[in-house]
């Protein structure tokens, strides 16, 4: 369990990429390794399996609560890094989308009209880099999500033709890494109205070490 912040109440911990974040129940999920580490843990943001990074837990029943009421109205700041096939055509910008998930599939797609299972989706992006390579041009992207829809990330940049590297199920043809995504920075303002926030950079390997971060 690599720990990058902890306190009495709460942890904001590393999940690796290729783990479920949540319970299984052959307890060897994100939630339940940090439930044995912690003696009880509160998953608060749940990752992609395929996405790693930096995770938030509750230590007590009341501090998930009060966590789990912050993020429902979306006071927990979530930034993210990814590396996308192509660049946007702005340096910064924002992305607003109607989402539907179908979960057969488990699969999100862009829709044009609202209906039933149809959800807002938002986030705001900035470009850091871009490269080349093997023909391909890649983009880093820092990105702040305003909602938390399944795949958000994911399906938003692919669905303008920009699908982040490795993701075979949203268009990637790369296939030398796992989604290019990770869970860069968590920060919120504590109890004592301090703004706690604890990042990481992602791991050294492709594509990510094509970039300096």
């Amino acid at each position: 369990m690599t720990i990058l912040y902890e306190n009495e109440n709460l942890a904001i911990c590393e999940k690796p990429t290729g783990l479920v974040s949540q319970s299984t129940p052959d307890g060897t999920g994100f939630a339940d390794l940090a439930a044995k580490h912690f003696g009880y843990a509160a998953i608060i943001n749940r990752l992609d399996t395929a996405v790693g990074g930096a995770v938030l837990f509750a230590k007590d029943s009341k501090t998930a609560a009060h966590l789990c009421a912050m993020a429902a109205e979306r006071t927990i700041d979530k930034v993210y890094l990814a590396v996308v096939e192509g660049r946007p055509a702005e340096d910064r910008g924002a992305y607003e989308d109607l989402l539907f998930k179908d979960s057969r599939k488990n699969k999100s797609y862009v829709v044009k009209r609202p209906r039933k299972g149809v959800k807002k989706a938002s986030l705001e992006y900035e470009v850091i880099d871009t490269t080349e390579a093997l023909g391909k041009i890649l983009s880093l992207v820092r990105i702040k999500l305003h909602t938390g829809r399944t795949h958000q990330i994911r399906v938003q940049f692919s669905s303008r033709r920009m699908p982040l590297c490795g993701d075979g199920k949203y268009g990637s043809k790369d296939n030398r890494c796992t989604v290019a995504l990770w869970s860069h920075c968590i920060s919120f303002k504590a109890g004592n109205n301090d703004v706690l926030a604890s990042s990481m950079p992602p791991r050294g390997d492709y594509p990510w070490n094509l970039f300096n971060i």
